[in-house]
């Protein structure tokens, strides 16, 4: 059973390591996952990862690791948003470790913390034209509202994109 804890302040670069593998590196490239056919460069950095988590009080990153001490193996960004829901982003697995169960179990990791914590619903954005992703979300029991938000074009901080169709998708869950 995976250990769960919080991402830790000097752990931050080996988060931001582990998140460029999944979605971005050579390994992920080679799954499912990955999202380098739409998106060049990182999918994040340290000074990003950093401001956000100072911005926004009581956002966290969530960790999946074997022991105390061990780096993490998967991690996911959880953020009280006001009222009843949370926003959980970011959901990442090693490509060394996919398709066990671990992306499953961080998403149901997020949802407890979250509902633990007063929260009565998920919500998340995913890119629109990643349709596998999305229907795997939906399995889990989100759902499209209907709602879309613009992609940051102009800001490399989250990559460079490929096409120039791209937008966020609003999925939300009950819990």
């Amino acid at each position: 059973m995976p250990l769960l804890a919080p991402a830790q302040d000097h752990e931050i670069a080996d988060i931001v390591a582990l998140v460029n593998s999944a979605y971005r590196g050579e390994l992920a490239a080679q799954g499912w996952t990955s999202e380098s056919y739409l998106l060049g460069g990182q999918r994040t950095d340290e000074a990003t990862l950093r401001a956000d988590l100072a911005a926004k009080p009581g956002a966290t990153i969530l960790t999946f690791r074997d022991a105390p001490g061990d780096k993490a193996y998967a991690c996911a960004w959880l953020e009280p948003t006001g009222g009843e829901a949370w926003y959980v982003g970011m959901v990442t697995v090693s490509p060394l470790r996919q398709d066990g169960g671990l992306g499953r179990a961080m998403l149901e990791a997020c949802e407890a913390h979250a509902k633990t914590n007063g929260g009565q619903r998920m919500r998340m954005t995913v890119i629109s034209v990643r349709d596998t992703l999305i229907a795997w979300y939906q399995r889990r029991g989100y759902q499209l509202t209907g709602e879309t938000e613009p992609f940051p074009y102009g800001d490399e901080r989250f990559g460079e994109p490929q096409r120039d169709d791209l937008a966020f998708v609003v999925l939300e869950k009950r819990l």
